[in-house]
C-alpha cells in the first residue's frame, strides 16, 4: 500500500514561487506514475502535472505550461513540483497521486493513492 504525503504548501505574493514535495512509501516507488492535481474551493479537481516512472515524460495542465516543473528522484522515494510565476488563481490545495496504471494521466480517476494534500495561497 502506498502513502503519500505532500509538504511546502504556504503563503506566497503573486510572482513567487514555491516547491510542493511528495514523500512516498509503500510500494516500489519507480514502478508509480505520479501526479499533481489542485483543487480550489467551490471548484472541482483538476490535473496539473504528470511524470513518468523514470522521469522521461512529463505533462502539464494548459494553465502551468511553463511556470511549473515536475521531477522525480526514485532514490529518495521523491516526487517534487516547483511553482513559479505563481498568480492567484493558483490558490488550491495541490494533491499528489500514484499509479501503476497507463490510463489517461489528466484523469483523476486514474490515480490510485493520494496524499492529504497541501495549502498554497497565492495573495495579490
Amino acid at each position: 500500500q502506498v502513502q503519500l504525503v505532500e509538504s511546502g504548501g504556504g503563503l506566497v505574493q503573486v510572482g513567487g514561487s514555491l516547491r510542493l514535495s511528495c514523500a512516498s512509501s509503500g510500494g516500489t516507488f519507480s514502478s508509480y506514475r505520479m501526479g499533481w492535481f489542485r483543487q480550489a474551493p467551490g471548484k472541482e479537481r483538476e490535473f496539473v502535472a504528470y511524470i513518468s516512472r523514470i522521469g522521461r515524460i512529463t505533462y502539464y495542465a494548459d494553465s502551468v505550461k511553463g511556470r511549473f516543473t515536475v521531477s522525480r528522484d526514485n532514490a529518495k522515494n521523491m516526487v517534487y513540483l516547483q511553482v513559479n510565476s505563481l498568480k492567484p488563481e493558483d490558490t488550491a490545495v495541490y494533491y499528489c497521486a500514484a499509479t501503476e496504471k497507463g490510463d489517461t494521466y489528466s484523469l483523476s480517476s486514474t490515480f490510485d493513492y493520494w496524499g492529504q494534500g497541501t495549502q498554497v495561497t497565492v495573495s495579490s
